[in-house]
């Protein structure tokens, strides 16, 4: 039997850090490789970590190898980027949609990514415009499976510390509770809930393309 191979792109993040301590674990996936832009400190047997230029095409190709699923959680900040939105991009949509074409070449059968709710081609707002295109430009991909998540806000610790973020965290979980219907798809959802229903949803033998929001990706962790 061909081994089961996962590409992580993204694993230093929120959602990403999460991904990989339960792939490790995870029967389902034989090899984790881990696409990293600076050094990476996790050892397993299970574990592969390159470090990858990924602005250079021949080494994001030959990092990126052959498998079977890519989980994408890779994502930026504006603050971060200092309000450059080229540089944005460049992390954000070239990032993820290049990772998603040279996977296609290799043959992976799966593409999971992480977006956002209210992700939209034809959104007025930056952010969410950019998600859109991300999620329009891998669908044409064609990939046998390829599922879409689309968190609202995110609860969890984060390496880094963002300003005001533990106040609209407070915010988002009294809140959460009085969203429904049409509404709950916004309510705030733990990083590690996301990883888990990336996993479970890579799990599924459903082929085709997937999007998956607060309930969707509640129902999978159950």
């Amino acid at each position: 039997m061909d081994k089961r191979v996962a590409v992580v792109i993204g694993a230093t993040g929120l959602i990403g850090s999460q991904l990989v301590e339960k792939l490790l674990k995870e029967d389902s996936f034989d090899t984790i490789r881990v696409l990293v832009r600076r050094p990476f400190e996790k050892h397993h047997p299970k574990l592969e970590v390159f470090i990858t230029d990924f602005t250079n095409l021949v080494d994001y190709k030959n990092k990126l190898g052959s498998g079977t699923a890519i989980f994408c959680s890779i994502g930026t900040t504006n603050k971060k980027m200092k309000g450059d939105k080229v540089a944005y991009r460049k992390i954000d949509y070239d990032i993820a949609v290049n990772g998603a074409k040279l996977g296609k070449v290799a043959e992976f059968s799966q593409f999971l990514l992480v977006s956002s709710v209210g992700a939209d081609i034809k959104a007025k707002g930056f952010y969410l415009k950019l998600k859109g295109e991300v999620e329009s430009a891998i669908a044409d991909l064609d990939y046998a499976a390829f599922h879409i998540f689309q968190p609202s806000f995110l609860l969890g610790t984060r390496n880094e510390v963002r300003f005001g973020e533990l106040t609209m965290k407070n915010i988002f979980k009294a809140i959460s509770t009085l969203l429904s219907g049409k509404w709950e798809k916004y309510r705030a959802i733990e990083a590690i809930k996301v990883a888990e229903a990336m996993i479970e949803a890579s799990k599924l033998s459903k082929k085709g393309q997937f999007t998956y929001r607060y309930h969707e990706m509640k129902e999978l962790t159950i």
